[in-house]
């Protein structure tokens, strides 16, 4: 390897360094992923018998990094839906990530569709204050103490509600949540 070719790739790493990150980060679920991918993306430039003679050496770098994330998708085939959906510690299944999981096929698409459209199905069946919560809590991302002050209810009432939601959404959601865990 000759002597400048290591100067090469330090300069080539702090000069796209960031940006490739940022690309990389706007495509993946984590910092840790994007962290990852592009530490592969040094891999394999420092491994290039002649990296000098990259020509485009930016365009190499980024067919470099969407390659290697296709590898992630296709060995991970996007985390099941099982998985994003395990019960927490309350026992209480969270829909949240596959609602809010980017879609990186068609097919991911129409499922994310056909379950948004279920669950409000489901939703609009319980009673309004069931459904507040519900909605609430989960996908709002709002604490039970927020929602108790909001309110004037019992933070015990407001989990109970919550309860009662969660129970009849797995009931009627089921078959749905079987259809996820068999794609």
């Amino acid at each position: 390897m000759p002597t400048n070719e290591p100067q090469n790739i330090i300069s080539t790493v702090a000069n796209y360094g960031k940006r490739l990150f940022s690309f990389i980060r706007g495509r993946v679920n984590s910092d840790e992923d994007a962290e990852d991918i592009l530490q592969d993306v040094w891999y394999q430039l420092s491994n290039q018998p002649e990296a000098n003679a990259i020509e485009q050496i930016s365009g190499w770098l980024y067919r470099v990094a969407r390659n290697k994330i296709t590898d992630k998708y296709r060995k991970h085939k996007e985390e099941s839906i099982e998985d994003l959906s395990i019960e927490n510690e309350d026992g209480e299944i969270s829909f949240r990530e596959i609602l809010l999981a980017e879609s990186y096929s068609p097919e991911d698409e129409s499922l994310k569709k056909l379950f948004w459209d279920q669950l409000f199905i489901a939703l609009n069946e319980l009673p309004e204050n069931q459904r507040y919560v519900y909605v609430q809590n989960e996908l709002e991302e709002r604490t039970f103490q927020e929602l108790a002050d909001e309110t004037g209810e019992n933070i015990k009432t407001l989990i109970s509600r919550k309860g009662y939601a969660v129970k009849h959404l797995r009931s009627r959601l089921q078959n749905l949540y079987q259809e996820f865990n068999n794609y």
